[in-house]
């Protein structure tokens, strides 16, 4: 008999040996309220994985996608920034609810069409911004450059609370408008 040591009851018994005898006790597994709790909790056990192995139902065929989006969202509540608060106790808010409000404002300006936005905390509440923004040739000029800059500010500390600390925009393509 293999003796593990990793599952020992208070009573001594090893619940492995308890597993092996789970039909047939013997007479100090009949009698100890440990053996027994153990027993009864295995016996449980092997009557679900029973079912489940007896199960043949096929999975949905979009179980694997409905897994991975929920572990997406999972990963995605982890990036939560911090925002100032008069109320006790902490607020914080999704970087990816934030980066949403951004590229909005960043849209709001003609000619331009926000892509990627990475928003990453810096200290005292405010945000490290790196967009992406795409420009129409035809109607494009500098100066909507400044005023997606000035919305993006104003959008950050309006609109969400919190103060920008630097702003990195990149023209990575053109459209035709």
């Amino acid at each position: 008999m293999a003796m593990t040591q990793d599952y020992l009851l208070p009573c001594g018994r090893d619940v492995e040996t308890v597993w092996e005898r789970l039909d047939e006790p013997d007479d100090h597994e009949a009698g100890c309220e440990h053996c027994r709790g153990a027993r009864a909790s295995l016996q449980v056990l092997r009557e679900v994985t029973g079912e489940l192995v007896a199960d043949e139902s096929e999975p949905s065929l979009d179980l694997t996608g409905r897994i991975m989006a929920a572990v997406r969202a999972d990963v995605r509540k982890r990036d939560l920034l911090p925002v100032p608060t008069t109320e006790p106790g902490a607020v914080r808010v999704s970087a990816q609810a934030v980066a949403a409000v951004l590229r909005f404002a960043a849209d709001s300006v003609e000619g331009v069409r926000a892509r990627r936005c990475k928003v990453t905390e810096a200290p005292d509440y405010s945000v490290i911004v790196e967009m992406t923004i795409a420009v129409g040739y035809r109607e494009f000029s500098g100066a909507a450059l400044a005023k997606v800059r000035d919305r993006v500010t104003a959008a950050a500390s309006a609109r969400v609370g919190v103060r920008l600390a630097r702003l990195d925009l990149t023209m990575d393509d053109l459209y035709d408008s």
